[in-house]
């Protein structure tokens, strides 16, 4: 159960991405400023997108029956994100290496917002040779947390936020 969970973690981690979004203004900084103001709604969604593609959640886990003294180290990359016509929905195309399982997997997901932090929102999702997963992750100031549950199983999960360098 255990490699399941990790690669439950690691999917919720990919989708649930670790940082602050930038809704009305962009900063000079790796992240984008936050406004809750919904006009800048389009924006908000294309600003995710872009912040998500080519990010990698470096972090960990926890299982709930093995306390939090026994973290695991988990990361995922996010090759591609990109906003569906449904309202909230994105594709999110997420590498998973773990165990047996070697590939990027596209799942079509809900990204929920808190006012104006985004949260990452898996209810029920199969993925192939994994299982099926629920989770919340929430992303701020480049940083990412949630919770995760795989049938009987779940945990919680943290971690940065990494985006490659851009020349």
């Amino acid at each position: 159960m255990l490699s399941i969970t990790r690669s439950k973690w690691l999917l919720l981690f990919l989708f649930t991405t670790g940082s602050t979004l930038s809704v009305a203004q962009e900063t000079p900084s790796k992240e984008p400023a936050q406004t809750a103001d919904a006009s800048d709604a389009p924006s908000r969604e294309q600003r995710i997108a872009t912040y998500l593609t080519g990010a990698t959640f470096r972090g960990s886990f926890s299982v709930d029956s093995e306390g939090l003294d026994n973290l695991k180290e988990e990361q995922y990359t996010i090759s591609k994100c990109e906003k569906l016509p449904e309202d909230d929905r994105y594709r999110l195309t997420a590498r998973i290496k773990y165990g047996q399982t070697d590939g990027e997997f596209p799942m079509d997901l809900d990204i929920l917002w808190a006012g104006n932090t985004p949260v990452i929102t898996m209810d029920q999702v199969w993925i192939p040779g994994l299982g099926t997963f629920s989770a919340r992750v929430l992303i701020l100031n480049g940083r990412y947390a949630g919770t995760w549950d795989h049938g009987d199983v779940g945990g919680h999960m943290f971690g940065k936020i990494e985006k490659p360098e851009t020349p």
